[in-house]
C-alpha cells in the first residue's frame, strides 16, 4: 500500500471511491434514493477541478486507488485548516490507512502555517470515533439536508500535530 500525492489522472478513481464510500457509509443514514443517484462521472468532473491545489493524497493498493484525503487552508494566511474529505473503502478501514492519509495532509498544511483543523462529519457516521482518536474535540453542531432528510452534523477541531494513537 502506498500513499502519494494525487495526479489529474486520478480524478475518476477518486470519484469512484468517493461515491462507493458514501454508499457504504451512509446507507441507512441518508435516503437510499439520494445515494443511488450519486454519479461517478459528475464527481470526477468536480475532482478534476480540485486536483490542482496539491492537497489531495491518495492511498493505492497494488494499482487500485482505495482511499483519499483532501485538506485546505481555510483562508489565506489563516492558521486554521480543514480536512474537507477523507474516504476509504470499507474493506481497507481499520488498518491505519486513514491515519496515514490524514498525516500527509497535516504535514502539507503545517508547512503553510496551519495549527488546527476543522472537520465536519455527520453525527451518525461511525467515523466520529476516528476523529476523536486524532485528538478532535467537538466544537459545534448544526443541521444539514441531504436527500430531503435533515441530518445532524458535528464539527470537530483538531490541534496540530495530531494525536499519536
Amino acid at each position: 500500500m502506498q500513499i502519494r500525492q494525487e495526479t489529474v489522472d486520478d480524478a475518476e478513481a477518486i470519484a469512484n471511491v468517493h461515491v462507493s464510500a458514501w454508499q457504504e457509509t451512509y446507507r441507512g443514514i441518508i435516503p437510499d434514493d439520494y445515494l443511488d443517484q450519486l454519479s461517478t462521472e459528475k464527481r470526477a468532473a468536480k475532482w478534476r477541478d480540485l486536483l490542482v491545489d496539491g492537497l489531495v493524497f491518495v492511498a493505492v493498493d497494488a494499482k487500485d486507488l482505495i482511499g483519499f484525503a483532501h485538506g485546505k487552508q481555510r483562508q489565506t494566511a489563516s492558521t486554521e485548516g480543514e480536512l474537507s474529505a477523507i474516504y476509504l473503502l470499507r474493506s481497507y478501514q481499520g488498518r491505519g490507512i486513514g491515519r496515514a492519509l490524514v498525516n500527509r495532509v497535516v504535514r502539507q498544511l503545517e508547512e503553510q502555517g496551519v495549527t488546527s483543523l476543522i472537520i465536519a462529519v455527520l453525527a451518525d457516521n461511525p467515523a466520529c470515533h476516528f476523529y476523536e482518536r486524532l485528538g478532535g474535540v467537538r466544537v459545534s453542531e448544526c443541521v444539514i439536508e441531504r436527500g430531503g432528510k435533515e441530518l445532524e452534523e458535528y464539527v470537530y477541531r483538531v490541534s496540530l500535530p495530531i494525536a499519536a494513537s
